[in-house]
């Protein structure tokens, strides 16, 4: 089954196939936006009065260490290398 294609490479919604396409699509994003509003997030970090994470509980420490080695490995010689030749 070739489906039918637009000139800028879409699938034609007009046609039979592209109707079908269309509709299955439509299902599936239906039931994704379902199934995300019944989910709980899996954590609450616990916020400062701003909104900021709160570095001094075990979360916000785990973070702030992550967040300091990706600074460190974005500043990296290789890193930086990458970025000079690409």
């Amino acid at each position: 089954m070739a489906v039918k294609k637009n000139a800028d490479g879409t699938v034609d919604k007009r046609t039979k196939e592209g109707k079908a396409i269309a509709e299955r699509m439509a299902k599936a994003r239906a039931a994704r936006a379902k199934s995300t509003t019944t989910k709980k997030s899996g954590t609450t970090l616990k916020r400062t009065q701003s909104g900021k994470v709160d570095k001094r509980t075990k979360e916000g420490k785990e973070i702030a260490a992550r967040m300091a080695k990706a600074r460190k490995a974005k500043n990296s010689l290789s890193n930086r290398l990458k970025r000079l030749f690409s």
